[in-house]
């Protein structure tokens, strides 16, 4: 990690890249007149930083094309659902409990311009049981992308190696 931008200045990334000296842009969405600009200063930010890998995790906006242009097939997303299902919103937890399905689970994927579209890179599942809360459901799906997400950088850290030792 070499840096961190969030739209939420008290999250676990903020404090923990603090907590570490490294750079850290509080980018909150009522600071800048469209989301473009929002993400054109996080495009500046993380290029000064040089990111090679973003990574979205509980980054709850969705990019525009400057930032999307600038980190093409190097920005992965964790997400609360089994894509495609529950795509598209922040409640996809909450749609896995009131669908009667027998299962959810967490995706890890490749952003692309197409909402939660990209490419898939990890997937799990997680039951649904009898009883299951909103709370009691996300801690158990939480569990999961804590545990997938990391196994998603290995495999995008990889494949960008490989592109580069290509050129």
């Amino acid at each position: 990690m070499v840096a961190v931008a969030t739209n939420r200045p008290s999250c676990a990334a903020a404090a923990f890249a603090r907590g570490r000296s490294l750079p850290v842009a509080e980018l909150s969405q009522r600071s800048f007149a469209s989301a473009e600009e929002r993400d054109i200063a996080m495009r500046d930010f993380f290029r000064r930083q040089h990111v090679q890998l973003v990574i979205d995790a509980g980054y709850d906006r969705i990019h525009t094309r400057p930032f999307l242009d600038a980190f093409e097939g190097r920005i992965i997303n964790v997400h609360p659902s089994l894509l495609p299902m529950f795509a598209g919103g922040m409640d996809a937890i909450e749609q896995a409990l009131e669908s009667g399905l027998k299962f959810t689970g967490a995706t890890v994927h490749v952003v692309t311009a197409e909402l939660d579209g990209g490419p898939i890179l990890l997937q799990d599942s997680v039951p649904i049981v009898d009883g299951d809360t909103v709370e009691t459901l996300r801690a158990r799906v939480h569990e999961v992308e804590h545990r997938i997400l990391p196994e998603g950088v290995r495999i995008m850290e990889a494949t960008l190696a490989d592109r580069s030792s290509i050129r």
